[in-house]
């Protein structure tokens, strides 16, 4: 199956390519404000929806709550901070070639996969009095 992409959704892809960083829909929003093609808010998300449906694009959620669009080929996972939202890139997929048995599937297309790890930063965790965890350690009980 070939997918035939409108212009607008065409646009968005391209936006989210050439960032070098996730952007929310409001970031594309305001980039796009700027364009030839403008569109509205409403028009961004419904997009972005629609380009996750046929598993071009990926979103993922901060704790604030904040959605965050990328294109599933550029296969980023984080460490999130819950306490300051701070966010590191991991350097490569720790779970890249994992697949699920075809068996239990039953049906389900995957499209892309994504991997949060969500905890205390450093300077979080001596902000709060934590005692540090040993590089390579499991964190203290």
């Amino acid at each position: 199956m070939t997918l035939k992409l409108s212009t607008r959704q065409e646009q968005l892809l391209q936006s989210l390519r050439a960032a070098k960083a996730e952007l929310s829909g409001q970031d594309l929003h305001a980039l796009l404000r700027s364009s030839s093609t403008p569109m509205g808010l409403a028009t961004v998300y419904r997009h972005l929806r629609q380009l996750q449906q046929w598993g071009l694009v990926r979103c993922r959620h901060l704790p604030s709550g904040e959605a965050l669009f990328a294109p599933t080929e550029r296969d980023d996972h984080h460490l999130t901070c819950v306490d300051c939202g701070s966010t590191q890139r991991l350097p490569h997929c720790p779970v890249h070639d994992l697949a699920v048995p075809t068996g239990e599937l039953q049906g389900f297309l995957p499209l892309f996969h994504t991997l949060e790890f969500y905890g205390l930063c450093a300077a979080c965790q001596q902000r709060q009095g934590r005692p540090p965890i040993p590089t390579g350690g499991q964190p203290p009980v």
